[in-house]
């Protein structure tokens, strides 16, 4: 696991598009700018740009063996997980940050409801949503916390199947109030 510990790679990570490419990176593995243009309706050029603000963070690396002629370029995650702490950071990159990442999980959402399959067997039973408030210590939501990652963690590195799709799953724990 990569843990974000420099203020310019949190920076390149936050924002939007450089999410979304790094998502699409991390479910169906290396690709071209073009087909990641594509994926995410976005000018080649544009992608291109961001890839490389990726690549500078040392988030993405260029795959030329993977390349059938030089004007292919290929990229891919140098780790698909990745971790920081808002605690290593200035409050102010730390919470842009965790608001992009909040609304890509919120778009995330909205695209599933909005979604045919959210309706249809066999996903409409499958799929869950659950919520809870919790009388918690600090310590106790740390111990939470990495039980669920734990448990996460144990699904994230299965073995394609015909039956496997990716499944995006959401997990958040804060003080809060009704």
């Amino acid at each position: 696991m990569t843990e974000i510990r420099d203020e310019a790679v949190l920076k390149a990570l936050a924002h939007p598009l450089r999410r979304r490419l790094l998502d699409t990176l991390r479910v169906d593995g290396p690709s071209m700018p073009s087909a990641l243009a594509r994926a995410t309706g976005q000018a080649v050029a544009n992608v291109s740009h961001h890839l490389r603000v990726l690549a500078d963070a040392g988030l993405i690396q260029e795959a030329p063996e993977l390349a059938r002629n030089r004007k292919e370029h290929w990229w891919r995650m140098n780790d698909p997980r990745l971790s920081w702490n808002p605690a290593h950071f200035p409050q102010e990159a730390a919470d842009a940050a965790e608001a992009i990442g909040f609304q890509r999980q919120i778009d995330l959402v909205n695209t599933w409801l909005g979604s045919p399959a959210s309706h249809t067997e066999p996903w409409v039973t499958s799929a869950f949503a659950s919520d809870a408030w919790l009388r918690l210590s600090p310590e106790e939501l740390t111990e939470l916390g990495d039980e669920l990652l734990e448990l996460i963690g144990r699904y994230r590195d299965r073995p394609e199947r015909e039956d496997r799709v990716p499944v995006f799953v959401l997990g958040r724990g804060f003080p809060a109030r009704p």
